[in-house]
């Protein structure tokens, strides 16, 4: 994958902002690695439970009406585990210890979720040649998640006030 090395750095970057990170692991929705930097973790199975609860959570935040999923955050006696949106198609799952600042870990982690998210998406993009008035640099739409339906038109039939007029409406 083309995009390790700039996920790479961008571990990099936020490890020097947010000091008491302890791992950082980029990871397809699917489960597959895309990057990490997790020492004494092993990332494939890091991923692979990553996949697991992003799939509990997008269920959770789907049944209670909470919208997309954007992120997570476990709580262990000796520190936290956060997973944060990246993007269409990848999450970034952050360790860290026990003393960081939850706060500051969410505001850099949803930064470097979206960043992380630009590349893998920007290389998931399949090239379009036609119609030509979109450029191959666009991201591509989402699909949408419920098939539109369409309404049937409503005929109303009115009585004007006088005998003998009738006045019909159609909504559609």
């Amino acid at each position: 994958m083309a995009a390790e090395a700039p996920i790479l750095d961008e571990f990099r970057r936020l490890r020097a902002r947010v000091p008491q990170l302890t791992g950082a692991l980029a990871a397809g929705v699917d489960g597959l690695v895309l990057a990490h930097d997790t020492p004494g973790v092993e990332p494939d199975g890091l991923a692979a439970l990553t996949a697991a609860a992003l799939g509990v959570a997008v269920r959770v935040s789907d049944a209670t009406g909470r919208g997309d999923f954007r992120e997570l955050l476990v709580r262990g006696a000796d520190g936290y585990v956060a997973t944060y949106a990246a993007g269409r198609t990848a999450v970034l799952t952050l360790l860290a210890k026990d003393g960081v600042n939850v706060g500051r870990l969410h505001l850099e982690g949803r930064r470097a979720g979206a960043r992380i998210g630009e590349l893998v998406d920007a290389e998931s993009v399949p090239v379009r040649r036609s119609p030509a008035k979109q450029s191959a640099k666009e991201p591509a739409k989402p699909l949408a998640t419920r098939p539109k339906t369409s309404r049937a038109a409503r005929t109303t039939t009115t009585n004007a006030g006088s005998p003998g007029t009738t006045r019909t409406t159609t909504d559609s």
